[in-house]
Parts: C-alpha cells; structure tokens; sequence
C-alpha cells in the first residue's frame, strides 16, 4: 500500500544536525482524521520503535488536512461493533475492548515518553484526538483550533486521558466542559494550560520542515527539550482576536456528589453568553447517564495517579459498551442523523446511583 493510502502515515525525517525526526500524521482527512484500532497499534508500534534510538531526537504528530487534526475514534466502527454484539448477546464486545484498551495504553505511552512529543492541534481537535494532544510535552495550536469533549452527545464519557486534563482544571470549568462538550478556542485552551502554544493556522505546513533545520542532539533529551521550548516560543502568536469564552463561567456550585443540585445550579447559569446557552442545550439533549458518570469520574480522578485514571476510563468505557446508551447515541448523531436518541434515562434525576457505579467495576 503506498504511504498516500495509508491511514497513518510514519516516518523518519532527516535534520541538519544529523539526527531524526519521528513523524506521525493521521491520514483519513475524509474522517477528519478518526482514530482508528490499527493506526493506534500502528502509533504504538512506531514509538516503541523510537523509544531507545538515539538518533531519534523527537516525535512530531500531525492530521492531514485543513480541517482536523482528529476528531476522536472512529466511533462507527465501535458502533457497529456493539451493534452486533448486543444481537449476538454477548457479554463482552472484544473489538470495544481491544480499541479502549490499546487506546489507553498509547495515550499513557505518550504521557511517560522519554524524549519529546510535539502535536499540533489545528482545527477539529476532540475526543481521542484530545487524548493525544493532551499526551504530548508540547500542544501547539492554532487560531483555528476547537477542543472539545462532546461525549454527552453520543453516551460516552471525556475519555482517552479526559479525567486527567479535567482535574487540572479549575472544578467549575472542568464541571461544565465535561457536563456540556462545550468547544474551546485556542485562547482559552491556552490560558488553561491545555494548549502550550499557538502558531498561525496558515503557517503549519512550514512547521514540520523548520523542524528539520534545528540543531539536534544526539541522545541529549533535556537540551532537545529546551531547544524545541526555545523554537516554538519564537513562532508563538497570542491569539488575543479570540474572545476568552471561559471567562463567562461564574464560580457555580458543583456538588461531586449530587446530580440534581449540580444541573440545577449550571442551567442557573442560563443567559450569562451564548457559548455557555449552547453548552447548557448540550447537556439538556444529552445522556443523562453520562452527566452523573462525569460527576463520579471527576470525583474520582481527584485522588488518583495517571495510570489509575486510565484504568478508571477502561472499566467506564467497556461498560458503556455494553448497554444501550452508547449505539443510540451513535445512531442518532451519525448513522440515522434524526436527532433524537431515545436514552434509557430519561431524565436527569432518573439515573440511579447503582446503574452509575457500576461502570465503576473493573470487568
């Protein structure tokens, strides 16, 4: 198959100084770019690969395109999969478990690797795709860029590292982000700490081959660190024509512990701009099951280390992959695109608290 085909292209881009690049870009521009099971084994293969080369000085990840880096997992094809799980009566969904596990372990993977990780995160960057931003040393956006966790809309749940980047936050902003999907801007992104830089959208095809031309060191990972810090701080544009859309949320009261008292307080919030009016419609039409498993993850994730988080995430995404939430979630957004999922809760204050904890249980 040749590399233009292929939906994850890898390579190895030679420099100046001698040393390599390792590059990886998302290549399913019709997807914007989804992940995939096999480009994730594929991403996971290449960075073991690299991990202990000397000559490899970093790993740069793109998304082919103008219009993505990623917009998540494929999650048709996990849809399909526990479609027909669900008609075979299965218990178990071994395509759901393989694509959540081996994406978790990749997620961590980039997390603890040893030399440094550079992403750029142009455009639609949410779900998986957010997972592998916030995995890397250094999140280079774009004044294009939108983040997002929208799983409230499907009956999923902020996944692929979400737990870990909603407790750095602030708990009302992480709350209302992960109760609402709501898009971030490339300012907000960076004033939160998500996004470490942000280069001008029509200058990322530049980027990679500036890259080529930096003085690498060979093996040295801490001055490849501080050289790539130094470069990317040259090219960084303070996207100051974005409005700071974050500003708009009040300190509300989030109660970890009460559904109803939390929702009640962020509807409270109605009118205060139109980017929180367009959230609070989210969570309205969205998963009243994956509102209250929010609530119990960001609980949760307060006192856990990052490998505890994503073990947390495998058990609540095997689980949603087991019941009917997840698939009409899909189904209404992406497959019949009617608009109207049919949940198994209807309300809010419908989900009892044992259906919520046990996607809490290690399967």
């Amino acid at each position: 198959m040749h590399a233009a085909d292929t939906p994850l292209v890898v390579a190895e881009l030679p420099t100046v100084s001698g040393c390599v690049l390792g590059t990886l870009t998302l290549n399913v521009e019709s997807s914007l770019n989804s992940l995939t099971l096999e480009m994730i084994r594929a991403m996971t293969a290449a960075l073991d690969g690299w991990r202990s080369r000397d000559d490899i000085a970093a790993i740069v990840l793109t998304g082919r395109g103008p219009k993505a880096f990623c917009a998540g997992g494929d999650i048709q094809a996990l849809y399909r999969s526990c479609v027909a799980n669900q008609q075979a009566g299965s218990e178990v969904d071994d395509y759901a478990r393989f694509f959540f596990t081996e994406e978790y372990q990749l997620n961590l993977l980039m997390h603890q690797y040893p030399k440094p990780i550079m992403t750029l995160g142009h455009g639609v960057v949410m779900g998986g795709g957010f997972g592998l931003l916030s995995a890397s040393a250094f999140r280079v956006l774009t004044e294009r860029s939108r983040l997002a966790f929208p799983e409230i809309t499907i009956g999923l749940f902020p996944d692929a590292g979400g737990s870990w980047v909603l407790r750095q936050l602030p708990l009302a902003v992480a709350a209302f982000l992960g109760l609402t999907g709501s898009q971030l801007n490339a300012r907000d992104a960076l004033e939160l700490g998500i996004g470490s830089h942000v280069i001008e959208h029509e200058t990322r095809d530049e980027l990679v081959p500036q890259l080529a031309e930096l003085p690498w060191s060979v093996g040295v990972n801490k001055a490849n660190i501080a050289l790539l810090q130094n470069f990317l701080a040259t090219l960084h544009k303070q996207p100051s024509q974005l409005p700071s859309e974050i500003d708009a949320i009040p300190d509300w009261s989030v109660r970890l512990d009460d559904l109803a008292a939390t929702t009640s307080a962020l509807f409270a919030l109605q009118g205060q701009s139109d980017w929180i009016d367009r959230g609070l419609e989210n969570l309205r039409k969205g998963c009243p099951t994956t509102a209250a498993i929010v609530l119990e993850q960001l609980r949760r994730v307060q006192h856990m280390t990052l490998a505890e988080s994503f073990a947390m995430e495998l058990s609540i995404a095997t689980r949603c992959a087991q019941l009917l939430d997840f698939p009409e979630g899909v189904r209404a957004l992406l497959i019949d695109k009617d608009g109207q999922p049919d949940w198994q809760y209807k309300q809010l204050t419908d989900v009892p608290s044992a259906h919520v904890l046990s996607h809490f249980t290690a399967p």
